[in-house]
């Protein structure tokens, strides 16, 4: 038997049950329910607070999971308590855009790392995989990558930042909820990755109408609240899919995470590269290292002569790369076989190794292991 839809009304009545320390009234009129889903047999919400009041909201968000779990219908309860936390004032010479990003006025000034930037407990390296245009193939490279890094005997995790399209759990044929024990979230496991994705959170095509705050305050809390490793079995690399563009999500991870390297996806024509370019400067401007292009849909291989077919141009990625003064890492060509694994949740590199996709993805970690 299918499991139950809880009802919204009920849901919100019994969180409106548990009170916010700070104005007495119930969570969710105080207007601390947020980003709640409800699906067959579960419901879960973020509970957002300010950094300083992580320590007294912790038993609410205990009592708030407790209280979801006695609604009828609801077998699987999950609150979430995020920190938003609060920039330090700008430095001098330094403009503030949103809350916790800043950007320098003078273009000559030297370009430096975020000072507070760290790596997540337990991880060894961290590569992020970007791109300025949606609609490249960007989370298909960065499973894909992530996985040919694990085939290669690393330890390896993939945190799937694109909070407003997150691809890893239906790429990787992963259906379920991360756990929290000693106060971390479990991440899942499939294919030797250890995966976080919000999409483990919400129902799979239901859409996150998130502002940037909150959908920044997901990505920390997915970046620093998560069991990665341990002090005995640290992950070897974290590969990080970002969503595309250069907005508040990308400028939360580079302000917070420290980014070994980012790997630069493109299509070959033109005006996927201009946006590639953005990004590309986007990550020059606070010293992260550029590691390499990976040009994917490079051409389609003509099934009758076996000659490849530029569909969308040719050459861009690898002038692209000269530009930038980094290496191409792969030209990965179109193929049916690759949209299939992606669909079917069994990534390329470990189901079709010998197909020329899933060679120039093995290529393209070998080359930044280097």
């Amino acid at each position: 038997m299918d499991p139950t839809i809880p009802d919204r009304n009920t849901v919100l009545a019994a969180l409106d049950g548990v009170l916010d320390p700070k104005t007495g009234k119930g969570l969710a009129a105080a207007g601390l329910v947020r980003g709640l889903t409800i699906g067959p047999g579960r419901a879960g919400f973020m509970l957002e607070v300010p950094g300083s009041e992580t320590a007294l909201y912790a038993p609410v968000r205990d009592a708030a999971q407790a209280a979801l779990s006695a609604v009828a219908g609801v077998a699987k309860a999950q609150v979430v308590l995020t920190a938003e936390h609060e920039a330090p004032p700008p430095a001098e010479g330094v403009t503030r855009v949103r809350k916790g990003a800043r950007v320098a006025q003078d273009p000559q000034a030297a370009p430096v790392p975020p000072a507070d930037a760290a790596r997540p407990a337990h991880v060894r390296r961290v590569i992020a995989v970007a791109s300025g245009k949606g609609g490249v193939g960007k989370s298909t490279v960065s499973v894909n990558l992530a996985t040919a890094f694990a085939q290669l005997g690393l330890r390896v995790g993939l945190l799937d930042a694109d909070v407003y399209g997150p691809s890893a759990p239906r790429m990787l044929g992963l259906d379920g909820q991360p756990a929290f024990v000693d106060g971390k979230l479990q991440p899942l496991e499939a294919w030797g990755l250890k995966v976080m994705s919000i999409g483990f959170l919400v129902d799979e095509g239901a859409p996150m109408i998130w502002r940037g705050p909150m959908a920044s305050s997901a990505v920390r809390q997915m970046m620093n609240d998560v069991a990665w490793g341990s002090e005995a079995e640290p992950l070897d690399l974290l590969v990080v899919d970002l969503p595309p563009g250069t907005g508040d999500i990308q400028l939360t991870l580079i302000q917070k995470m420290k980014i070994d390297g980012v790997v630069i996806v493109s299509t070959p024509q033109e005006i996927a590269l201009i946006d590639a370019r953005r990004a590309a400067s986007m990550f020059q401007k606070t010293a992260t290292p550029i590691l390499g292009v990976i040009e994917n849909m490079a051409f389609f291989t003509d099934p009758a002569t076996g000659a490849p077919i530029p569909i969308f141009g040719t050459g861009g990625a690898r002038l692209e790369a000269e530009r930038l003064g980094v290496p191409l890492l792969a030209e990965v060509p179109l193929e049916i076989v690759l949209r299939e694994a992606c669909d079917a949740g069994r990534p390329l590199v470990v189901t079709a190794p010998d197909s020329p996709a899933a060679k120039a993805f093995a290529a393209a970690a070998k080359a930044l292991m280097i």
